[in-house]
Formats: structure tokens, C-alpha cells, sequence
């Protein structure tokens, strides 16, 4: 059985192989902010800023060799969910953010992945607009000193963090409700 796993992977683009490196890294990161400290939490960020960047490169190597896969449609935007919202879920429960925040991330997260299944069955493609863009990225700029939490040259992180994640709480809103008006508008059509 071990074989056959082995084998399978061995048959996984590169673009895919870095977007499963992503969902691997999650456990690092859990375990490193399960144990703070300015160490753990140095490298708990480390590999979430590592994570980030490779949401990059796996999207740009797969449109660029020519590797976008259905797979591959599937798991990166479930990789990018998986790590934003265990990370949000495990500062929360270190009681560094308040889950009122954590909770309105996951639920648009989930709202929005089974709005769009949904939208496929009425042949309806919901593709990213540019608030979720802006969403994803304040959601890492955030994260990236939440993670951090303790001050570092006396730069108070955590509340950077803050600050950037109640902009992130904001695109959050907006691109869950857009992505809800724009099902509408193309379910209206259709009829």
C-alpha cells in the first residue's frame, strides 16, 4: 500500500506536489504555536510565510508549463482555506484573537466553497474577484504578526497584526457578500 501511495505521488505534477507541501506544513505550524514561545513562534511563522509564497509559485509553474490540472483547480484553493483557517482557529484558541473574527472567517470560507458548488450544478463559474484578492492578501499580512505575537524591537507586532486583520475581516465581508450578489445576477439571467 505504501508502494502504491508512493507511486501515486510520484505521478503528481510539481505544481500540485508544492500545493500538498502546503496543507503538509500545517502540522509544523500547529505543533510550533502549541508550545509558544519567540522561538516557536519564529519558526511557526517562518513556515507560514513559506506556505504563502509557494501559493505563488504553484500557480504560476502550473500555468506556465502547462500543468493546470482539475486536481489542481481542487486543491489549492482548499490548501490556502485549510491553512488560513487552522492558523486563525489555533491563535484564537491561544487566546491572541477573538474567535468572533476567527468564526466570521471560517463561515465565509465554508459559505462561499459550497456557494460555488452549488453554482457549478447551474453551470454557474464563480471565478476570484478582485475582493477576495485583497482578502487573501491582508488575511496573510495579518497572520504573519499574529503569529509572531511577541514585540521584536519593540515593534508592537501583535497589534500590527490587528490592525491588518480587522482590513481583512472587511474584503472578507465584502468578497462573501459579492460572490453571493454575482450567483444572483447569473442565476437571473439564466432564467
Amino acid at each position: 500500500m505504501l508502494a502504491h501511495l508512493f507511486t501515486s505521488f510520484k505521478k503528481i505534477n510539481l505544481a500540485n506536489r508544492i500545493t500538498l507541501f502546503r496543507v503538509g506544513i500545517i502540522l509544523p505550524i500547529l505543533i510550533l504555536l502549541h508550545f509558544p514561545s519567540k522561538f516557536t513562534t519564529f519558526l511557526a511563522c517562518l513556515c507560514f510565510a513559506i506556505a504563502a509564497v509557494s501559493d505563488f509559485f504553484d500557480g504560476y509553474i502550473a500555468r506556465k508549463t502547462g500543468q493546470v490540472t482539475t486536481l489542481g483547480k481542487f486543491l489549492d484553493p482548499l490548501a490556502d482555506k485549510l491553512l488560513i483557517c487552522t492558523v486563525l482557529i489555533s491563535l484564537s484558541s491561544l487566546g491572541w484573537i477573538s474567535s468572533w473574527i476567527v468564526n466570521i472567517i471560517v463561515a465565509r470560507e465554508l459559505a462561499v466553497t459550497g456557494l460555488r458548488a452549488v453554482a457549478i450544478e447551474y453551470g454557474i463559474v464563480l471565478a476570484a474577484d478582485i475582493y477576495g484578492k485583497w482578502k487573501t492578501g491582508f488575511q496573510i499580512a495579518a497572520i504573519i504578526p499574529l503569529i509572531l505575537h511577541y514585540p521584536y524591537f519593540e515593534v508592537p507586532v501583535h497589534e500590527t497584526g490587528m490592525i491588518l486583520l480587522y482590513i481583512a475581516l472587511f474584503f472578507t465581508v465584502i468578497s462573501g457578500v459579492n460572490y453571493f450578489m454575482s450567483f444572483y445576477k447569473e442565476l437571473e439571467k439564466g432564467n
